[in-house]
């Protein structure tokens, strides 16, 4: 049967909807595919950016996903979409643990059922998970010191643990399959973008130690093991590529997993310095002994006496700073590095130097009057 009037139309239209929209990755790609001029975008978020997108193409829903009935409420008229970004997560239970898996699989359950059945239309969905995909943070990492090695996309699923990665990945194929309707996965490092609304902001951490630091005039501490101050433990991930990723993967209708990392080599040792004086602190020290968690936990009535004082937008330091993400990150017992190897055969050729990308980000938190 020939397609209708109506069909044909909503056919050459290219429409996404992005599932975190306003997160460090889902926010850029809104930005992304907006400046094209053909792209019409719903975000999807719990609640509003500060700085919301303001564009005649880009239309926000505020929906708790977690909520069948108001998913269902909210999407159920959004037939016209071709391309769907799920670029969130629930976070309300522990990593690695069944009610996290559980969470999230019901969350994408709720999407998928008020979107699939109307969305005639649609060619694409884009899943993002992560570097974590290939191990268990229960377990030390049993690979030689000497030893490098990358993960690629083929590599077995972790045995140990929850992984609620495996489990949107498995609900994917359930619900897509190899139908008309491609899917891809896209596994990021440590993400760096600026963000309000992120639970594991890295920037947004960094930036606003650094701003207390320069406030009580104290050094700039790296507080980690030795082996994540002089070796490479995991990928970072700049926003703006992971981004482009996505969009690249979905306008070629590419179904496959790739490895979403920067491409560089990098060690804290390296860079720390040029980060501590891009944030206005001259005096940087390696300190094991030191826990951000502890070091900040009382420091939130400062941070609001540099919001007022700067005019900055108001905000709470953990809005944008997350201490035992950090202590962790910078503690990390196993090395997540990934090939880019299968995406660069594939022709997605953007790198970024992951001090540039730092640099860069901190950038824009200043632009958006986040910092000072």
């Amino acid at each position: 049967m020939a397609p209708t009037k109506e069909e044909e139309e909503i056919r050459n239209k290219c429409v996404a909807v992005i599932f975190g929209s306003t997160g460090l990755v889902g926010k850029e790609l809104a930005i992304k595919l907006l400046s094209t001029g053909k792209w019409k975008v719903y975000g999807i978020a719990r609640r509003a950016e500060i700085n919301m997108i303001k564009h005649p193409n880009y239309h926000f829903i505020s929906c708790d996903l977690l909520n069948p009935f108001e998913t269902q409420e909210k999407l159920c008229s959004l037939r016209d979409v071709t391309n769907l970004f799920w670029v969130t997560w629930a976070s309300q239970f522990p990593l690695d643990t069944q009610e996290c898996c559980e969470q999230n699989k019901w969350m994408m359950c709720n999407a998928l059922d008020a979107i699939l059945p109307r969305a005639k239309a649609l060619r694409h969905v884009s899943l993002q998970t992560g570097a974590k995909h290939y191990v268990s943070l229960q377990q030390e990492d049993s690979k030689d010191d000497d030893d490098v090695y990358y993960y690629n996309e083929e590599c077995p699923r972790v045995t140990t643990g929850n992984n609620f990665y495996y489990v949107l990945e498995d609900l994917l194929q359930e619900r897509l399959g190899s139908g008309k309707v491609t899917w891809s996965v896209h596994r990021p490092g440590l993400l760096m973008g600026s963000s309000h609304r992120t639970l594991f902001n890295f920037i947004g951490s960094l930036c606003v130690y650094g701003t207390i630091c320069n406030r009580l005039n104290l050094p700039f501490v790296f507080g980690g093991s030795r082996e994540c101050w002089e070796e490479m433990y995991v990928d970072a991930s700049d926003a703006r590529l992971v981004a482009e990723q996505h969009i690249w993967a979905a306008t070629q209708n590419i179904g496959e997993a790739f490895n979403a990392v920067n491409g560089d080599s990098y060690t804290w040792k390296e860079i720390w310095g040029a980060i501590g004086v891009k944030l206005g602190v001259n005096s940087t020290l390696f300190g094991p002994d030191l826990r951000y968690s502890l070091a900040m936990s009382d420091m939130g009535g400062l941070w609001k006496e540099i919001v007022m004082k700067e005019g900055l937008v108001e905000t709470e330091m953990e809005d944008l700073a997350n201490w035992e993400f950090l202590d962790n990150l910078f503690r990390c017992p196993v090395k997540m590095l990934g090939s880019r190897e299968k995406a660069d055969c594939l022709g997605f050729m953007i790198k970024y130097q992951t001090l540039d990308s730092i640099m860069y980000w901190i950038d824009v938190m200043r632009q958006d009057k986040l910092i000072p």
